[in-house]
């Protein structure tokens, strides 16, 4: 009787590490991209533009570097032990972003 728990008690807890584990690779897949592109068109839109030709580069440099932010946020949501930390982190972040983002509305 006490082997048959002890299989249960392993079946259980490796159930748990497959579902951290695959939430893991979400969150570093789709919510690091969403991540970056909130973090990418927030920056587009604080940066002050004068002219139509700024307009372009003040959405060209946050474009560009949001390749290192995408690749920085998955290798951390990969690599960092906590589990709650990753998704309060990247999940929460997109959430702030994509709301200022809304708040802020359409650059006129």
């Amino acid at each position: 009787m006490a082997s048959r728990q002890v299989i249960d008690g392993q079946a259980a807890r490796g159930w748990r590490a497959g579902f951290a584990m695959g939430w893991r690779w979400v969150t570093a897949v789709l919510g690091g991209y969403g991540f970056t592109v909130a973090a990418a068109m927030l920056t587009a839109r604080l940066l002050p533009v004068s002219g139509p030709q700024s307009r372009v580069e003040a959405t060209g440099w946050p474009m560009l570097l949001s390749f290192l932010v995408y690749a920085g946020v998955g290798l951390w949501a990969l690599h960092a032990l906590r589990l709650t930390r990753i998704s309060a982190v990247v999940w929460g972040g997109t959430l702030v972003m994509a709301a200022l983002l809304w708040w802020l509305g359409v650059r006129a």
